[in-house]
């Protein structure tokens, strides 16, 4: 203690969020109070993409739905998420992808854990995690893939947790982003779904044919990115296909499409 006192003091920091000094040494320079603001998403949400119900009728049925999932069922089974994509967690997830702060996976790791619980007894046929992967020259500049870094501590975590979390596999190979594509902030739906169709293939069909597969992802925000890869797993025989993300742009929250000043993957 006498020792992590002495390194604070020789070492000042700062948390990243709220700029007050920290008082206990930590690979994340974030402080305890601002990651005891981050929550899960709380009230009645959709079933199937998890979007937020405001309709007491919609939100009382057996089997809840958004207008958009009663009209036309997506190509996922279900999409699950920890939290809202503002405050704090947008500024965790921003730290990672953007600032490369690398510890910040871990904890995000643990939030996605916590999404992923969600899903329950629903993956049952030799579940496998596939992360949302990047083109190339987005991979060079960033050096790694946040998906897979998140998904990598979320499984980890899992497996300490239970064991039939040994049986779920990540491959990070499993859907590979062919092209690149131009940011998503700012199109409309119609002109998301054009930016990324093509753009996912899976070279390997057979690693995901007749199984359960779980996209992950850092953040769902109008679920194009999801839809395209659930579609195109579909089509490569996999049994299945859920989402899970680590934060959610929710109706009548902060978060918002855009990313603010910093690109969007």
């Amino acid at each position: 203690m006498a020792a992590e006192s002495l390194a604070a003091t020789l070492f000042p920091a700062d948390c990243r969020l709220c700029r007050a000094p920290l008082i206990h040494l930590s690979r994340l320079p974030v402080c305890p109070e601002c990651l005891a603001q981050v929550v899960p998403i709380s009230g009645p949400v959709c079933a199937v993409c998890g979007e937020r119900l405001f309709s007491p009728h919609a939100a009382a049925a057996s089997v809840p739905l958004c207008g958009m999932c009663g009209r036309a069922a997506p190509p996922y089974v279900k999409a699950v998420a920890f939290g809202g994509y503002d405050g704090n967690l947008r500024e965790l997830i921003h730290l990672l992808k953007y600032e490369r702060v690398l510890p910040a996976a871990q904890v995000l790791g643990e939030y996605l854990a916590g999404a992923l619980e969600g899903l329950g007894t629903e993956l049952t046929e030799r579940p496998v995690l596939v992360p949302v992967p990047l083109d190339q020259e987005r991979l060079r500049e960033r050096g790694f893939n946040q998906a897979e870094r998140i998904a990598e501590a979320a499984l980890g975590r899992l497996r300490v947790r239970g064991r039939e979390w040994h049986q779920v596999e990540l491959n990070a190979g499993a859907l590979r982003r062919v092209r690149a594509t131009l940011s998503q902030t700012g199109l409309t739906r119609h002109q998301r779904r054009a930016n990324l169709r093509g753009a996912f293939s899976v070279p390997r069909p057979e690693a995901v044919a007749g199984r359960d597969v779980v996209v992950v992802d850092d953040v769902f925000t109008t679920g194009t990115t999801a839809s395209e890869c659930a579609r195109v797993l579909r089509r490569a025989g996999a049994r299945s296909v859920f989402v899970a993300t680590v934060a959610r742009v929710m109706k009548g929250e902060g978060g918002s499409l855009s990313q603010g000043p910093k690109p969007q993957a």
